[in-house]
């Protein structure tokens, strides 16, 4: 049995793809009825994972049905905000450090994960592999600390965030590149930790794939 209400009337807009914005906002609203008890940790966690696996504004409109006036509209983005900018759901944080660890391996998140508030990446003669584009943010500051011993960290990172390097580098390197297009005041922030000995960790803009028309 779902958590989620019954199945509205399709609108005008139903057949539209929904955006980042557009589900960032349900998760908006489904924290705040989370936050006000219209809604239980269970029913929130099934919307939740309904607004990540809706395609179309007809797949969101019935999350909200009951909790919102009208059914989410796509809505122009605003001024300044990367339509690759990540999801910030606050609602859905833990205090607990995910921990990644890669020792004669590799680990890779890829797709729709979320980023804890903190993580540790640790990769010893291994590989640590994460792709933040379609990742969840946990808040709007999230911290990953790295320890790479001949090994590494590759990180992907989304348009749209600001990133701050403490970590050190003894006898390896930490190299942040980040995308051209200026990140708006209000982005989320992603803070380096950690040392990379003999090893290295590479942050950088998600890199385009190349096809056969590509020179």
């Amino acid at each position: 049995m779902t958590n989620l209400p019954e199945p509205v009337r399709p609108s005008g807009a139903s057949h539209l793809r929904a955006s980042d914005a557009d589900r960032e906002r349900i998760v908006k609203v489904l924290g705040e009825a989370l936050a006000d008890g219209r809604l239980d940790v269970q029913e929130h966690s099934d919307r939740l994972d309904a607004v990540y696996q809706a395609k179309t504004m007809g797949e969101l409109e019935p999350i909200t049905y009951d909790l919102a006036v009208t059914s989410p509209q796509p809505q122009a983005r605003p001024a300044g905000r990367s339509a690759n900018a990540p999801v910030v759901d606050p609602a859905g944080a833990s205090d607990r450090v995910d921990q990644m660890i890669a020792i004669f391996g590799g680990v890779e998140r890829k797709g729709r994960w979320r980023l804890r508030r903190r993580s540790r990446a640790v990769a010893v003669f291994g590989g640590v592999d994460l792709d933040l584009s379609d990742a969840t943010f946990d808040a709007p500051e999230v911290v990953i600390e790295l320890f790479a011993m001949f090994g590494g960290v590759d990180v992907s990172l989304p348009e749209g965030v600001v990133v701050r390097n403490e970590a050190s580098g003894i006898m390896g390197g930490i190299s942040v590149k980040t995308g051209d297009t200026d990140p708006p005041p209000d982005a989320p922030v992603v803070v380096i930790r950690g040392v990379a000995i003999f090893g290295g960790a590479d942050f950088h803009a998600k890199r385009r794939r190349r096809n056969h028309f590509d020179h």
